[in-house]
């Protein structure tokens, strides 16, 4: 993920202008980085080091989203439809 990208993600998602740490913020780079690796496995089927990276991923945005459906459900519905994330 080149740095243009991160921020430009962190702009759409970010609550207040200097907001880099938010739930929000956190689950929008994860799933950027995701869908990253994502691709990349799927044409070097054997890198076993990226899928495990990539799962570490996935449970730590799930536990973010987790995390932000018990604190703001109304925030979390909203960030699961905007990036396509199916919800529980």
């Amino acid at each position: 993920m080149d740095k243009a990208l991160k921020t430009e993600v962190i702009k759409s998602f970010a609550k207040t202008e200097k907001d880099t740490g938010s739930s929000e913020v956190q689950i929008a780079i994860l799933t950027s980085r995701i869908n990253e690796l994502t691709e990349h496995l799927r044409v070097n089927k054997k890198d076993k080091s990226t899928q495990h990276g990539l799962l570490i991923m996935v449970s730590r945005r799930r536990k973010l989203l987790k995390y932000l459906s018990r604190k703001d459900h109304a925030g979390f519905l909203k960030i699961t439809d905007k990036l396509g994330i199916r919800k529980r």
